[in-house]
């Protein structure tokens, strides 16, 4: 089975940046140049990039140059993240040229929002669940309007709607390198549909133990930046 990695590029004011408590802070990987990276992700063998909008995230107005990614990625998947909360963000985005987006978990709160953008981006959106002591609480612009869904029974729901694939996201392991919460990750993909994992992936074992549990992809953020490992060997790992 093939395991789709997607390297996350986070950019803010145009440049590669993390999230922290305090806000986007910027990094020098590349440069601070998420063009530049994203060409070298391709290089090494990346066929799909995670894409996040820190500007519509904190404050609320896209950012993202999706344009300028696809110019050095032709071929590759583009994922559009950024606490999107609707459906009309959403297709702003694949109308500049991403394949899909992920639907922030504060849209959750309405399941209107919720459906409508089911109805209009179809396959194009993916359900994303940021995830604390096993409930939904949104980061990011209107965060506090999903605090608290269980998970489970919001999983249910949205498989019931038709979601495609959830991007399932443990907050307390963003930014960090204590590896993903397989456990956590595992019970949405009990669901039946394509589930992916962020948080804390640090490792090609990583990677493993989440395509043995049946996670269909996983999107690498500090480790790969860093360089803490070779991510042209997981990339050949995935396709075999």
């Amino acid at each position: 089975m093939t395991f789709l990695i997607l390297p996350a590029l986070d950019v803010w004011r145009g440049r590669l940046a993390v999230a922290t408590a305090e806000g986007p802070r910027s990094i020098e990987a590349f440069g601070g140049d998420p063009v530049v990276a994203a060409r070298a992700a391709v290089v090494a063998g990346a066929r799909a990039l995670h894409l996040v909008d820190l500007d519509l995230a904190y404050e609320g107005t896209r950012g993202l140059d999706v344009a300028a990614i696809r110019a050095v990625a032709p071929d590759a998947t583009l994922q559009v993240s950024g606490a999107i909360g609707d459906a009309e963000i959403g297709r702003a985005f694949l109308d500049a040229g991403a394949d899909r987006y992920v639907l922030g978990s504060s849209a959750l709160a309405d399941d209107r929002r919720t459906l409508l953008a089911l109805r209009d981006a179809g396959a194009a959106v993916v359900m994303g669940l940021e995830v604390e002591d096993g409930r939904i609480r949104a980061r990011g612009a209107g965060g506090n309007e999903a605090g608290g869904l269980d998970l489970m029974s919001t999983v249910g729901w949205l498989n019931a709607a038709g979601a495609p694939a959830f991007l399932v996201t443990s907050i307390d392991r963003v930014g960090g390198l204590a590896g993903p919460d397989v456990d956590l990750v595992r019970r949405v993909a009990r669901a039946g549909r394509p589930t992916y994992a962020a948080g804390g992936i640090r490792s090609l074992e990583d990677l493993r133990h989440l395509r043995d549990v049946g996670v269909a992809g996983a999107v690498v953020g500090t480790a790969a930046l860093e360089g803490r490992f070779d991510v042209a060997r997981a990339f050949a790992w995935a396709e075999a």
